[in-house]
């Protein structure tokens, strides 16, 4: 498997595209281009390739993982169905060898406090999935629960990265070093620039919105020809 072919699914699938006019986006910002994991996560299909692509990835990038856990809601399904993957290939493999875990979005305010955050608690070595980052709003609010619940959080496991700079000029990767120590680790497995620079390529779109585009991501245009 190679980042192309990664790049190659995201764009077939229709998760990524752009429009001439902006849209807005759950962070509350304008965007010319959209990243939509719905549109392959939703299909069952689609989401065992996604899934393959996941478990290829941790285990090409040498991650030691025992619990793989989604961002509620976003990552959720395609966080279950790639642990279990991943806990079967396991030479570990038995009874209470593996958990999957899901969170919940909103946390419960009554019974086993391991359960105030999670359907079934993290254990081990836990990575953390998103889908899309943009300013990671969703992200933190997550590893802030898992960490107040004492998880051991190895990193951060990301499908696509809009490489958006948030309001204080921050990159979400500098950030998670500046909040979590600079041996937290975060993977992207694609990234907006690649991935548009391949759907310019193939679309070759306006010249006014390749040069929205282009401000979007702070870069001149030429750089995502």
């Amino acid at each position: 498997m190679t980042d192309l072919a990664f790049q190659n699914f995201v764009i077939e699938a229709g998760v990524f595209g752009f429009f001439a006019e902006p849209l807005t986006l759950k962070s509350g910002r304008k965007s010319h281009f959209y990243v939509n994991w719905r549109k392959a996560t939703n299909d069952a299909f689609q989401l065992d390739q996604l899934s393959d692509f996941l478990t290829a990835f941790i285990r090409a990038e040498g991650l030691v993982c025992d619990t793989l856990y989604g961002v509620p809601e976003g990552a959720s399904k395609t966080a279950v169905i790639t642990a279990m993957k991943l806990a079967r290939t396991s030479p570990l493999f038995a009874t209470g060898s593996h958990v999957i875990s899901m969170g919940r979005a909103k946390p419960k305010d009554h019974g086993d406090p391991a359960d105030r955050f999670f359907i079934g608690e993290p254990r081990g070595a836990t990575w953390v999935l998103e889908d899309t980052i943009t300013t990671g709003l969703s992200l933190f609010k997550c590893l802030d629960q898992l960490f107040e619940a004492r998880i051991d959080v190895r990193g951060v496991i990301c499908l696509t990265d809009r490489c958006e700079r948030r309001d204080d000029g921050k990159t979400v990767a500098a950030t998670l070093a500046e909040r979590y120590g600079p041996q937290f680790t975060y993977r992207a497995m694609s990234r907006a620039p690649d991935l548009l620079r391949q759907m310019i390529q193939k679309n070759r779109p306006a010249p006014a919105l390749l040069a929205a585009l282009a401000a979007e991501l702070g870069v001149d245009p030429s750089a995502l020809q």
